[in-house]
């Protein structure tokens, strides 16, 4: 936060106060210091106004509302501004390829032996009959899950260190919500199995979320789902869903192991491989019967287990987080508001606002009588966005009123389109906007690295629909008549041509003609002049 240096006076300033800042109740009321310029107390129609940092905020009878920066900016912010979180794990959660990773290990594996001389197999037999004893499920040694828990130890270090620095976000909520149900514990390992703790991870079969619901098996457990929201996307909302789908399994199977196959492949799946194995209800016994990437499914819940209960035997070293998911919270949104505006308004990172808001499709959070839609923020942004809701509603509601088009413009599912690229522009920011991956447009347009040029024009298939500011129609530029235009010959290239005419450089063909590249097509009408 900036402040301009001179003349400074104190102002106090009433605000409200929250029970853990203040020890010594006053009514509520307490009030906080503020560094504010001398000569910024004005009186105004008979109402007082205090412009607190750099004029950003300004506070009319105690109702606060805000002015736009010289450099386009709002400065935003809350009476008592906490540290900035950690944002080592967010890095970590949108790394999909570690999901990939995940799904393909566990369609694929493979139970041959594997030598990894860290573990021998007594080590590994007696540390494994130690889980047994405390734990609901079944971890006795076999020859199988020895040769996954090695596999794993072996080639999957790295993956395993990034979901030890996630699940310090996730796990202390999947903890309680689990406890409330009854569920065992270690029920947790479950989501790293499923969706490697990432919310927007999809299957090839459409399940989605850290729990990877089905669209039907959702709809089941109220997760809606709609052109704006994805609520098995909902980390809350969906580990809620999982618990009381697991404790249904587990009434049917009275086995969590069984539970387990069931979740991945469907009550259905475990009946029959019952039946097919002449009624053993062992899962190991079962495994043959199961479907494939079922069969692999509870051994790597098992070795997951397993590794993560015995992280420091295996040198695993996590970056340290302190910010667990109970480190925010939720207001409800009275507006359709974008991530965009949120984002601008109070100084916070749409990548920061996809994390905490992970079931918000096309990064809007709609307004829908009957329906509460909540924006979940660090708890020192929830300061900040609560201290000046009034006049980021107004900003929002006079944003979205002028705007030709309030509602996102939607592209075709697979479609293809033309997108330039603008300044500011960066293939992270470009793959959000359509719902792709880096690597995908990187493939589509022959990228060997991350690096764009403004006006470039890119290949997109939009995986959804892309939010745009529809801006005002301009008027149409006056054409000069005496403009002279030259027509594209074989051979020709930009360099060329602007040799032909006095004082006309390559830059000024792009600009004259609003061309990005460099290719030219016989033709082509080219202006050679303003």
């Amino acid at each position: 936060m900036k402040f301009r240096w001179f003349s400074m006076l104190i102002v106090v300033i009433p605000f409200i106060a929250n029970a853990q800042d203040t020890p010594q109740k006053q009514d509520s009321i307490t009030t906080k210091t503020a560094l504010v310029p001398k000569d910024s107390l004005a009186i105004e129609d008979g109402k007082t106004i205090d412009l607190i940092a750099n004029d950003s905020i300004v506070m009319i009878d105690g109702q606060p509302t805000f002015e736009k920066k010289a450099d386009n900016k709002y400065n935003l912010q809350d009476y008592a501004q906490a540290a900035k979180i950690d944002s080592l794990w967010l890095q970590e959660l949108h790394n999909m390829a570690t999901f990939d990773s995940i799904y393909k290990t566990v369609s694929n594996l493979t139970y041959t032996k594997v030598e990894y001389v860290d573990l021998p197999t007594d080590t590994l037999k007696a540390r494994l009959k130690r889980l047994n004893a405390r734990t609901p499920f079944n971890v006795e040694y076999n020859p199988s899950l020895e040769s996954v828990i090695k596999n794993f130890l072996k080639n999957r270090h790295k993956s395993l260190t990034r979901l030890m620095t996630v699940a310090q976000y996730y796990f202390p909520m999947f903890e309680q919500e689990l406890d409330n149900y009854d569920i065992p514990i270690e029920m947790k390992y479950l989501a790293i199995v499923e969706s490697a703790l990432n919310p927007r991870a999809r299957s090839r079969v459409g399940a989605t979320g850290l729990w990877q619901f089905m669209y039907a098996t959702g709809r089941q457990y109220n997760l809606e789902v709609n052109s704006y929201v994805d609520e098995r996307s909902d980390p809350m909302k969906a580990t809620k869903a999982a618990c009381e789908y697991l404790a249904s399994l587990y009434k049917i199977f009275g086995d969590w192991d069984l539970a387990l196959a069931a979740y991945n492949s469907g009550p259905g799946n475990v009946s029959k491989a019952i039946r097919r194995s002449g009624g053993y209800k062992n899962y190991w016994n079962l495994r043959p019967y199961l479907p494939r990437e079922t069969a692999g499914y509870v051994p790597a819940f098992l070795a997951t287990m397993y590794i993560f209960e015995y992280a420091d035997q295996h040198a695993f070293q996590p970056k340290i987080t302190e910010t667990p998911y109970f480190k925010s919270d939720t207001i409800q949104v009275k507006k359709l508001i974008t991530f965009d505006q949120i984002s601008e308004l109070i100084d916070i990172k749409v990548e920061e606002l996809q994390f905490y808001n992970p079931s918000y499709k096309l990064d809007i959070i709609p307004n829908v009588e009957g329906r509460d839609y909540a924006l979940r923020l660090p708890i020192d942004k929830i300061g900040v966005f609560v201290s000046n809701e009034e006049a980021i509603y107004a900003h929002v509601q006079a944003e979205n009123d002028a705007r030709e088009k309030p509602l996102p413009q939607l592209f075709k599912m697979d479609s293809k389109i033309r997108y330039r690229v603008r300044s500011g522009d960066y293939l992270g920011r470009i793959a959000r906007k359509f719902g792709v991956r880096v690597s995908d447009i990187k493939r589509w347009n022959g990228l060997r690295n991350n690096n764009i040029r403004v006006g470039r024009r890119l290949t997109i298939y939009p995986k959804k629909p892309a939010f745009t500011n529809v801006a005002p129609k301009k008027s149409k530029k006056k054409v000069n008549p005496n403009a002279k235009v030259y027509v594209v010959q074989s051979g020709d290239s930009l360099w060329s041509i602007s040799q032909k005419f006095n004082g006309v450089s390559v830059q000024n063909l792009k600009d004259w003609n609003d061309i990005s590249g460099t290719k030219l097509k016989p033709g082509m009408k080219l202006k050679v002049s303003k």
